[in-house]
């Protein structure tokens, strides 16, 4: 009998007056009526309900799915033993405000992107992206074989968190810009949003960084707030229509090669789960980061044809001038933060560290392998 078979008939068969639930640890009890709508008696659950805060909007394609993916896989493997509630940004706490909610224990967890507690501590940036840094592929091997996990949990453990990567969009455009981008100068006072070190190497530019959640971004640049955005890629910017408001489109992104997304939960809740429980998070954030991978890959190759097709939108490449000065500054502003303290400073050497190992072999494998295969199909 399948699982979902086998609680209808128990549920239908079983009595029980009451429900038990669990919130960051602390058991509470609920009454409930002891039969069900069509007179059957109901069965008591002792499932474990957390809260888990986003900082993206409800449904959202791509972010807001990961961490639904993530509550549903946790439910299936632990078979109904702990359920997890999903709050979109602003349903409980705001976009920014779910690393407090969680350190605090107001929330069971988050979902969002480690670089925006840089304010907090700058080593948190590089668990999500920094510019010219690691490939999606490249920060799972950093961060799982590399020795970035342990210096994360030493981070987020001061801040009461345990943060593993539950997510990642692969690489990210650079941007849409309601002017062409053409020369260095064209950065000279541009209102762009980007968070992270990326919106420093912006402000080298001579531009200004605007730091807003997803849901300004739109009404921000309708209103002459900002001049550019980045946010993901085609399919999450096909879905906010920002081609409508800004209709020059740059790749790629210097600033976020492969940007992983994290889920955070509170320390005490981290620890007042089982071994295995513990484990089936992990593997539960895994598949989450492995499918979100492949959902990327698929969806932003569709919006880019139908931005092309419907909207005659064309990606284009920042000149070589631009790259070559964005590389530059890109490596002063990422040592500069990078080694702004002891503990950053020992993430900082152990990506450096991994970039470095990777290079060669990213630029033999998938870096020549495209340029060939773009020469075989033309």
């Amino acid at each position: 009998m399948k699982r979902r078979e086998l609680l209808t008939a128990a549920a239908a068969l079983a009595t029980g007056a009451s429900t038990v639930s669990v919130l960051g640890g602390k058991t509470k009890k609920t009454d409930i009526d002891n039969t069900s709508a069509s007179g059957a008696p109901t069965i008591s659950t002792n499932a474990r309900q957390l809260r888990l805060v986003t900082s993206w909007p409800k449904d959202f394609p791509g972010l807001g799915i990961m961490a639904n993916r993530f509550a549903q896989s946790v439910t299936q493997m632990t078979e109904g033993r702990i359920e997890i509630k999903v709050f979109a940004a602003g349903e409980l706490v705001g976009a920014g405000e779910v690393f407090d909610a969680v350190s605090t224990g107001a929330a069971d967890m988050y979902h969002s992107a480690e670089y925006y507690w840089q304010g907090k501590a700058k080593g948190f940036s590089f668990f999500t992206a920094v510019p010219m840094g690691l490939t999606a592929t490249e920060i799972n091997g950093w961060v799982n074989f590399g020795g970035g996990q342990e210096l994360w949990d030493a981070l987020s453990a001061k801040f009461n968190i345990k943060a593993f990567h539950a997510g990642n969009t692969g690489h990210q455009m650079g941007g849409w810009f309601k002017k062409e981008i053409n020369t260095l100068e064209d950065f000279k006072g541009l209102k762009m949003r980007m968070p992270g070190i990326g919106g420093e190497v912006i402000r080298r530019l001579g531009g200004a960084a605007v730091k807003l959640s997803g849901g300004e971004i739109y009404q921000a640049l309708q209103s002459g707030a900002i001049d550019a955005t980045e946010w993901v890629g085609p399919w999450n910017d096909y879905a906010f229509g920002f081609y409508r408001e800004a209709p020059y489109y740059y790749g790629p992104g210097f600033h976020e090669p492969g940007a992983a997304l994290s889920l955070g939960v509170n320390l005490d809740v981290w620890n007042s789960l089982s071994v295995t429980d513990q484990f089936i998070f992990i593997a539960a954030g895994r598949s989450a980061n492995d499918l979100s991978v492949g959902e990327y890959t698929h969806k932003n190759a569709e919006a880019l044809i139908r931005l092309k097709e419907k909207h005659n939108i064309s990606p284009r490449i920042f000149s070589k001038a631009i790259w070559d000065k964005i590389g530059k500054l890109s490596e002063d502003a990422v040592a500069e933060i990078g080694n702004s303290d002891k503990q950053t400073q020992a993430i900082y050497k152990s990506y450096i560290k991994a970039r470095n190992t990777y290079r060669t072999w990213t630029e033999i494998s998938d870096g020549s392998y495209i340029v060939a295969r773009e020469a075989a199909l033309k």
